[in-house]
């Protein structure tokens, strides 16, 4: 098997990053029907990657990008593979491109990819690395001095803003790492003290949202069941339980982080390849075993594995004797497993590629030590159904809140109840996967009771921010709020550049600073501010050329290099213009009001998909609502309408829209008079179809002014207001 034992390291950060921040579905490839639960459907190799292994793969939102490896020659090449129209486009190999190599890692920051370490054709280890940018299809060098040792059979993960390398093999096996911050292009290193783990490589590890999780691995005699937990914030290490429940040491293994738990895997124990493995707690740092009765898969090393948001997929790899197409889905909560089909799976492989889309799971390249693969697969484990959300503990009934997805649990906060004018400085946490809510903190630092404001999720905070009080008060208040330590932290109120007061302001997050903008502050603002929470610092936008017209109930979406906002109602009425913001050089673009530009409106809804800004409903005035919408591409400063044909939603406003990474799925809303929806759909950009979305058993009930999340496999709707009712009910709906 050559080559078997330098690629694994690659492999199982590949199962941590598949599923990082952005969970997405995909449709069928070629843009047909949507693909059958448990079913697979072949990814096609026209223009696709040469054959290889040992390379890396993430996700983007709305693509798969496969790059270096090995296939009879190490590669720098690689591939962007969009699900959606089962097309690949290849990567740039132009200035800046690393060398060619295998063993690397690669992490996706929500703009680039950044790929580093690994061995080359001459055996050595680079001691570069490179950030690759999908939109322009460019490469930047990482600075090399001060940088961790040249290494292989490493780790990396991203926290939202900084990568972490940690382990490996450079020459001998090493305990040292790094953290690389792209934006400054600098390197610090990880502590060495005390709790720090033993020296390995071909471990795994992931990202709780505020620690770096390591554990298992090989030093070349010993396979480890012992590992750390490393805070970037402090650079110090704790270890990880070795008590009750410890799954035996092994490397070849898989983890994956599931919200609250990593999950470890199968692997190979020194002696033997294993389909044992465990749940670990990091907060009351215990194991919990998983199921080995029923439909486990069958033991195996060189497999990958991926979260879906609600159950962890295996898949291929090497069990002693035979290179296998079988898989299986693992349910923490039930601690069960459901055999994944073989019909239509890829051929047997190991040392393979897998990422999670939203929607299906990718499978690409691999070996079975004959031949090296071009080919891969999608893998849908998903259906067309509601589930109600559990209304024990669930916040009181509200809307006009905020929502956020931390990874794990779905974070409402504030909000309005109108039928007696309450307002909430209160909120929950909403895991998905036990159905339970636990209150947000009413302690220290938590912001003033609100309505209209705005939130993001930074990766491990949420911040609130603006809104109205009960009296009407316009605040220019807001916190962070830790969702791990359920604690609260006040943003800056004073200083320079404090955007003043407002509600309906839209906000952003840019991967470091919360971006908001516009809104009304007793007249209709185009103003606003870069807020900073790591300085816990303002800076003002800019009001100069190209700023768009103050305005509220508008939408903003952050298209990895800029803030688009659009539409909203002036004090000139309501507009169809908007603006793009570059946060770096504080200065505006106006967009396009040419060909195809969606007509004027406000409260309509407005997603990214990772290429385009998708538009649509909305009220374009007199209690007058719109079914039509529009994509726009920043990138040409052009537009595109969406379809009014087959299963478009009825025309409404106040809806909720989501992405999912290859969809957008619009529901609830209201037409703007008296009737109220519980139906919607969902859109495909790239056909330009709708399907609409189950009508059908526990579908939640018709409402507005409800928030929308998605979870990497399912949205979830809560709250809300039908005219009569304010709820905290809702539904998780699994497309």
């Amino acid at each position: 098997m050559k080559f078997l034992t330098l690629i694994v390291a690659l492999f199982l950060w590949i199962h941590v990053e598949a599923i990082v921040p952005f969970g997405f579905w995909k449709t069928q490839g070629g843009g047909g029907g949507p693909l059958v639960p448990d079913t697979w459907e072949a990814t096609t190799t026209t223009s696709g990657p040469l054959t290889r292994y040992g390379h890396t793969a993430v996700w983007t939102g709305s693509r798969m990008i496969v790059w270096g490896g090995y296939g009879g020659s190490y590669h720098n090449t690689g591939g962007l593979y969009d699900p959606t129209t089962d097309s690949w486009t290849a990567t740039s190999i132009g200035t800046n491109v690393p060398a060619a190599r295998v063993d690397h890692a690669a992490v996706w920051t929500g703009s680039k990819m950044i790929i580093w370490g690994g061995i080359d054709s001459t055996l050595t280890y680079p001691t570069g690395g490179g950030q690759y940018d999908p939109v322009g299809d460019s490469w930047t060098p990482t600075y090399t001095y001060p940088v961790p040792s040249a290494r292989k059979f490493h780790t990396m993960v991203w926290t939202s803003s900084k990568m972490i390398v940690w382990g490996g093999l450079a020459g001998t096996y090493t305990n040292t790492g790094g953290v690389y911050d792209p934006s400054t292009d600098s390197w610090t290193p990880t502590s060495t003290g005390a709790n720090v783990p033993d020296a390995r490589g071909i471990h795994t590890a992931v990202w709780s949202g505020t620690r770096m999780i390591v554990w298992g691995g090989t030093d070349g005699t010993s396979n480890f069941n012992t590992g750390g937990r490393y805070d970037p914030a402090t650079d110090t290490w704790a270890t990880t339980s070795v008590g009750a429940n410890l799954p035996a040491g092994r490397s070849l293994h898989t983890a994956v982080w599931v919200g609250t738990k990593m999950v470890v895997w199968g692997g190979w124990n020194g002696s033997a390849y294993v389909n044992t493995g465990g749940q670990y707690n990091p907060t009351s740092n215990t194991w919990t075993t998983t199921s080995t009765t029923g439909s486990v898969p069958e033991e195996r090393g060189y497999h990958t594995a991926i979260w879906t948001g609600s159950l962890m997929i295996v898949w291929g790899g090497f069990d002693g004797a035979d290179y296998l197409k079988t898989g299986g889905r693992y349910d923490p909560t039930a601690n069960s497993w459901t055999l994944t089909n073989t019909s239509g799976s890829p051929s047997v492989r190991h040392s393979h590629s897998a990422v999670w889309s939203g929607t299906r799971m990718i499978i690409w390249g691999g070996t079975d030590d004959a031949f090296s693969f071009d080919t891969g697969g999608q893998y849908n484990p998903s259906t067309d159904s509601w589930t109600t959300t559990n209304t024990t503990g669930a916040p009181t009934e509200r809307h006009n809140h905020t929502a956020v997805w931390d990874g794990a649990k779905m974070i409402v906060w504030g909000g309005w109840n109108i039928l007696d004018n309450t307002h909430f400085n209160s909120g929950g946490q909403y895991d998905p996967t036990g159905n339970s809510w636990t209150a947000t903190s009413p302690g220290g630092n938590v912001p003033s009771a609100r309505k209209q404001h705005a939130a993001v999720w930074t990766g491990s905070k949420m911040i609130v921010w603006g809104g109205a009080s009960s009296a009407g008060t316009l605040l220019n208040t807001g916190a962070q709020y830790d969702s791990t330590a359920n604690s609260w932290t006040a943003t800056a109120v004073n200083g320079g550049n404090v955007p003043a007061g407002r509600r309906w302001v839209a906000a952003v997050w840019t991967g470091s600073k919360m971006i908001v903008w516009g809104g009304h502050d007793s007249t209709l603002v185009n103003t606003g501010g870069q807020y900073d929470p790591s300085g816990n610092t303002w800076t003002a936008t800019s009001t100069g050329a190209n700023v768009p017209t103050g305005r509220y109930l508008h939408t903003a979406v952050w298209d990895g290099s800029n803030m688009i906002i659009w539409g909203g109602s002036t004090s000139g009425g309501i507009v169809n213009t908007g603006g793009k913001y570059d946060s770096t050089g504080n200065s505006w673009t106006a967009t396009s009001t040419g060909t195809n530009v969606a007509s004027a409106r406000y409260s309509h809804s407005g997603v990214w998909t990772g290429s385009k800004m998708v538009i649509w409903g909305g009220n374009s005035g007199a209690s007058t609502v719109v079914n039509t919408g529009a994509q726009y591409d920043s990138t040409g400063d052009t537009w595109a309408t969406t379809s009014v044909g087959a299963n478009v939603p009825t025309a409404r406003t106040s809806h909720t829209a989501v992405w999912t990474g290859s969809k957008m799925i619009v529901w609830g809303g209201w037409n703007a008079v008296s009737t109220h929806y519980n139906t919607g759909a969902q859109y495909d950009p790239t056909g330009d179809t709708w399907t609409a979305t189950s009508t059908g058993v526990n579908v939640p009930t018709a409402r507005r002014f409800h928030t929308g999340i998605w979870t990497g496999s399912k949205v979830i709707i809560w709250g809300g207001y039908n005219g009569s009712s304010t709820y905290n009910t809702g539904g998780l709906y699994a497309p």
